[in-house]
């Protein structure tokens, strides 16, 4: 299984029972999973008073374990227990005999008391309720102490399927075993889980055969391999040519596209512009070709664009950034005409609103497609191309991705904090090295550039989406403080040749 697979709480669960069925004890798995929670407390801080809040389940169990390592390491350890001694059966049960019960304190904000580390293992990934009386309270109050937080497996009030927040605060660290879940990976869920630690169980060697998550997060190990090499002898055409469509008023969000394009790798890029508009482009882009198509409205200027993709050598097309200069609508035929084509597409920002009065249209088109097709809304657009999602029993980021891709018949990537790549096979992809940075007018123009090129290179419609918002990602961080979409594309050369290096 691979190492960035994100296990959801039943998967995770049935790889627990699996190994156990396999002939080691849960006990087992337990007292593993309390030390690397202990391990990773003693390699972080030195000794110090700790109070380790208890639930009644499993979850309280890793945490009498905790206790035990932390007191044999030599800390003052304060036991607080939710609810009643008498609730904790199996595993906890057999943990809890090896503490003393009348040394335990009720779970209260007094047990904080002198508390200078506290461990939180309350509920963990399970919980699917909002969190009440006491335990809110008193996880609330260790917020509000500032004392740092360690909490096991989740943050007690994360769902550890969603990452949704019933009532959590933030931890400063959280230590989760043998795979992350999406509760680690999705906001709000990431953001209050601090570091996160991932410990090995030991679990059964081949698990994987019989557990197999389609959530992963988005790294490198998912699509590497697809990542299209040069060869010494390729020339311009072998390595593509990514057709970008630029708008006669709006004209910097396809300029900044075609440049990704060509970055990514596209051996040509040529942006499509309206003849009134070719002078700008033909004035600021250098490597980029400008191509004038004629017509006075947008049917004609489609009837243009279909010449346009009469060239053969043409292996991929953008349609969306700054098409429409405000009026999206105008942008349909163009679309119709860029799904005919043959060729992969991506559709971004006008393209996307030229439909969100009538989505159906637009994904009925897509099915009809002879190429793969990518979408990527920001949350606004997705809430107008896809009001229904919102509607769904699970209405969070993950399953609304998902729904959105199985409904529409094209990737979708769910663009945030927490980008989300989802395939209409249900396969989805979280990412997670997006930094605040990203979040600047243009930065989804070079996203939908990235992809285009990877996608003319001839690389899988999901590889494509997934490296090119992991390499968004990478840039990003690369130029650091004071970032503007402009910066973006002059970060990749440096990015490319510290993952992939030169040509083969």
């Amino acid at each position: 299984m691979k190492r960035t697979a994100l296990l959801t709480v039943a998967e995770m669960a049935q790889a627990e029972n699996l190994t156990m069925q396999a002939g080691t004890p849960g006990q087992v798995l337990m007292e593993r999973a309390g030390r690397a929670v202990a391990e990773a407390i003693l390699a972080r801080w030195t000794t110090r008073p700790v109070a380790v809040l208890c639930g009644p389940g499993n979850n309280g169990g890793d945490g009498l374990v905790i206790a035990r390592c932390l007191s044999e390491a030599g800390w003052p350890v304060r036991v607080a227990l939710l609810g009643e001694w008498s609730a904790f059966q199996g595993d906890a049960l057999i943990q809890a005999r090896h503490w003393d019960p009348a040394s335990c304190v009720p779970v209260h904000p007094d047990a904080l008391d002198g508390a200078e580390l506290v461990v939180d293992a309350l509920f963990g990934s399970g919980l699917s309720r909002p969190m009440v009386d006491m335990a809110a309270i008193t996880l609330q109050a260790v917020a509000q102490s500032g004392v740092p937080m360690v909490a096991v497996d989740v943050p007690s009030g994360v769902f550890g399927d969603t990452g949704a927040n019933a009532g959590a605060v933030k931890a400063t660290l959280t230590v989760t075993f043998f795979r992350k879940k999406p509760a680690h990976v999705l906001m709000p869920g990431r953001a209050l889980c601090g570091e996160v630690v991932v410990a090995d169980l030991g679990l059964l060697a081949d698990v994987g055969e019989f557990v197999q998550p389609a959530t992963f997060e988005n790294t490198p190990e998912y699509w590497l391999a697809d990542w299209p090499r040069l060869a010494d002898d390729d020339h311009k055409y072998q390595r593509g040519h990514a057709l970008v469509y630029g708008g006669g008023v709006m004209t910097g969000a396809s300029r900044l596209s075609a440049q990704a394009a060509a970055r990514a790798g596209a051996g040509l890029t040529t942006v499509a512009v309206p003849e009134s508009a070719w002078p700008v482009y033909a004035a600021a882009l250098n490597s980029i070709m400008v191509q004038p198509m004629s017509g006075r409205d947008s049917v004609e200027l489609a009837a243009s664009l279909r010449e346009v993709l009469g060239d053969a050598r043409i292996s991929a097309v953008l349609l969306g950034p700054g098409a429409a200069g405000g009026l999206a609508r105008g942008v349909r035929p163009l679309v119709e005409v860029a799904l005919a084509s043959g060729r992969p597409v991506v559709l971004d920002a006008d393209a996307l609103s030229a439909f969100e009065h009538d989505p159906e249209a637009l994904f009925a088109l897509i099915k009809s497609a002879r190429a793969p097709v990518v979408l990527t809304p920001h949350e606004g657009e997705f809430a107008r191309l896809f009001p229904q999602a919102k509607t769904l029993p699970a209405p969070d980021k993950l399953s609304r991705a998902r729904w959105a891709a199985q409904r529409s018949g094209a990737v979708v990537v769910l663009k945030g904090a927490d980008t989300v790549i989802a395939a209409p096979d249900g396969a989805a992809l979280v990412n997670t090295n997006a930094p605040a940075t990203l979040a600047t007018a243009g930065a989804g123009d070079v996203l939908a550039g990235l992809i285009t090129g990877l996608l003319a290179q001839g690389m899988a419609v999901f590889h494509a989406a997934a490296a090119a918002v992991w390499f968004h990602g990478e840039a990003a961080q690369a130029f650091g403080a004071g970032l503007i979409a402009d910066d973006l594309p002059d970060q990749l050369p440096a990015v490319l040749q510290k993952l992939v290096g030169g040509p083969d």
